[in-house]
């Protein structure tokens, strides 16, 4: 598996978690503050999007796992 579709997957499940968590009808809410992280991660992706910095590849290059085409 390479970078870019870990990086997809941890992306989708941060979302689809903190939704959860931070939506008052969802039956796991937590608190609405958790949709702060929701948007952290949607700002990211779209940073990552025009400048390709991504802390997670980062991340994933130094435990050796290569970037590759998805």
């Amino acid at each position: 598996m390479n970078a870019e579709r870990i990086i997809r997957i941890v992306a989708g499940s941060f979302v689809l978690l903190s939704l959860a968590l931070g939506a008052p009808g969802s039956p796991v809410f937590q608190n609405t503050n958790w949709l702060w992280f929701t948007t952290f991660v949607g700002v990211n992706l779209f940073q990552s999007g025009f400048t390709t910095f991504c802390p997670l590849n980062n991340i994933l290059a130094k435990f050796g796992i290569k970037s590759g085409s998805c």
